[in-house]
């Protein structure tokens, strides 16, 4: 990476220190590490000559560290211990894994979230991006109840205000073709048309229009099977082969039978023919009468587009649809009494969340300020300000940590008005207040000692050695003052090899580190007075 052949640094617990000289390589480490994170702006750290550089960064995770969640989400292997490696490549290609599988930056930025905070001068990721000050508040003032609260109440105001809008569109939908429903209803109601009748009235049609035409044919054919023709001839030649049958031998038995049979069918046919004439005797209004029944019901059901079968199923439909413009009215009515209901536990959960941000953000200024005096900022000004803003699940305030840098000097955002070595102190002092159930976290500081000495650094080395309690916090540092605090200390250097210059990382021992510091006192010359300083802020 750039100047960095190899390179192995191990992290302890506690704070550790990095010091060296201006250009040894301390910026080229953090942005090897914003790389492996995926952090943007971290790339193109090829050293060159190099087919690719690469950057390994293991972490340890507790039980309960929300890395396991994002892991988890990401299909990604899980574990104690955590793996990120990238590689950059010449041409500009990156490629990362997380516990050997391959995964994309956007993974690594939200495991990064959770893993460091990077605090300095530039930092625009954490403390001086105001969009996370309303949640660093609640998290300082410990708002999850009302924080829940809050929510719950919003999801139910937005599941209330959704039914009111879809009940108040379908009522508008309705309302907007109530007069064709109406109308459409009444006509159909009306004509009252069943299953099965167009068919019916269709064949009865059919007959009436042709009885006329075989009428006449019919009366012929029944004067022909009557007592006048065929039934009366059968009738006669029965009787006369009856009254000789005794005479000729048994000869006549089987005709007579046949006619007896004959004389049967004859009768069935001369009923039907008399059922068909008296079927076909109708009044000619009745003709009528149907065709237009069948014709009204033809043209309903072109005119509602479905099958004159599907007419009174149409009409119950219709009819639904106006029972329920007929009740929407008053469901609308129960559905916005609900969501004033909503409204109302939502202001008053968000109300009270409201003042309670109000009490945090006075206690969280009176804490700031009193961390500002001993790192000489007595004269500043912390403020924490709250103002109106769209409501949602975490409530309507919008929250930005201001400052002014002297009494009666307007106020702004932190990274607007203060200077960089008061910047840092702002931060530190903030970040001091701020701490609480982040241990899982590693916190890094570049250079946040900038512009600082004497006292007012050794209280930020104080600060810094108090925020590692229990975790760990890594710090780029020119004041030996702040050196001095760290529980390990590391000196990053440039050595030049066959014509070769690279940067490395050596771990100092006690001695080591005393003319580490005395260093940084004194400059390139190291006296004996400068040893004796050292020894005294270590001893300190």
């Amino acid at each position: 990476m750039l100047i960095i052949d190899r390179l192995e640094l191990e992290l302890q617990p506690g704070l550790n220190v990095l010091t060296g000289e201006t250009g040894a390589g301390k910026s080229i480490l953090l942005d090897s590490l914003g790389f492996v994170l995926g952090w943007r702006g971290r790339a193109e750290l090829v050293r060159q000559g190099a087919a690719q550089g690469e950057v390994t960064a293991e972490f340890q995770l507790s039980d309960g560290h929300p890395a396991h969640g994002i892991l988890a989400e990401a299909g990604l292997p899980g574990g104690a211990q955590l793996i990120l490696r990238r590689v950059n490549t010449a041409d500009g290609r990156k490629t990362a894994w997380v516990n050997d599988r391959r995964c994309s930056g956007e993974v690594l930025r939200a495991l990064s979230e959770t893993l460091v905070e990077l605090h300095g001068q530039h930092d625009d990721r954490g403390l001086l991006n105001p969009r996370g000050h309303r949640a660093m508040l609640d998290a300082y003032a410990g708002h999850e109840a009302l924080l829940v609260q809050v929510r719950d109440s919003w999801s139910a105001r937005s599941r209330a205000r959704r039914k009111v809008e879809q009940t108040e569109a379908a009522l508008a939908a309705v309302r907007a073709e109530e007069d064709f429903l109406r109308h459409a209803v009444a006509e159909l109601d009306k004509l009252d048309p069943q299953p099965g009748e167009e068919a019916a009235l269709d064949a009865q049609r059919r007959m009436m229009q042709g009885a006329e035409r075989i009428r006449d044919d019919l009366a012929r054919a029944f004067q022909l099977l009557g007592n006048e023709g065929a039934e009366g001839a059968m009738g006669d030649a029965l009787r006369w082969l009856e009254g000789v049958s005794d005479k000729a031998g048994g000869r006549l038995e089987a005709p007579i039978a046949a006619l007896g049979r004959a004389m049967i069918e004859l009768g069935e046919a001369f009923s039907g023919v008399e059922d068909c004439l008296e079927a076909l005797d109708f009044n000619p209004m009745e003709l009528e009468q149907v065709e237009e029944r069948l014709f009204a019901i033809r043209a309903l059901a072109r005119k509602y587009d479905v099958l004159p079968d599907d007419l009174a199923g149409h009409a119950d439909t219709l009819r639904a649809r106006l029972t329920a413009l007929d009740a929407g009215d008053a469901d609308l009515a129960g559905l916005s009494k609900e969501l004033a209901a909503a409204e109302a536990a939502y202001d008053a959960a968000a109300g009270a969340l409201s003042q309670a941000r109000l009490g945090a953000g006075a206690a969280l200024d009176a804490a700031v300020m009193a961390e500002l005096t001993p790192l000489k900022m007595e004269r500043a000004v912390f403020q924490t300000r709250l103002e109106p803003s769209e409501p949602g699940p975490e409530g309507r305030d919008a929250v930005t940590f201001e400052v002014a840098t002297n009494p009666g000097a307007p106020s702004g955002p932190l990274n607007r008005i203060a200077s960089g070595g008061e910047l840092s102190r702002f931060l530190l002092a903030l970040k001091v207040c701020l701490h609480g159930d982040d241990r899982g976290v590693t916190m890094i500081f570049d250079e946040i000692d900038r512009g600082v000495g004497g006292a007012t650094a050794d209280a930020v080395g104080r600060r810094l050695a108090a925020l590692a309690e229990g975790g760990q916090v890594l710090v780029v540092t020119h004041s030996p003052q702040v050196a001095a605090r760290g529980g390990h200390h590391w000196r990053v250097q440039k050595d030049v090899a066959d014509g070769a210059t690279l940067s490395t990382v050596v771990p100092l021992g006690a001695e080591d580190r005393v003319d580490e510091i005395a260093r940084m006192v004194a400059g390139d010359t190291i006296t004996d007075a400068a040893r004796a300083a050292a020894r005294a802020l270590l001893a300190s």
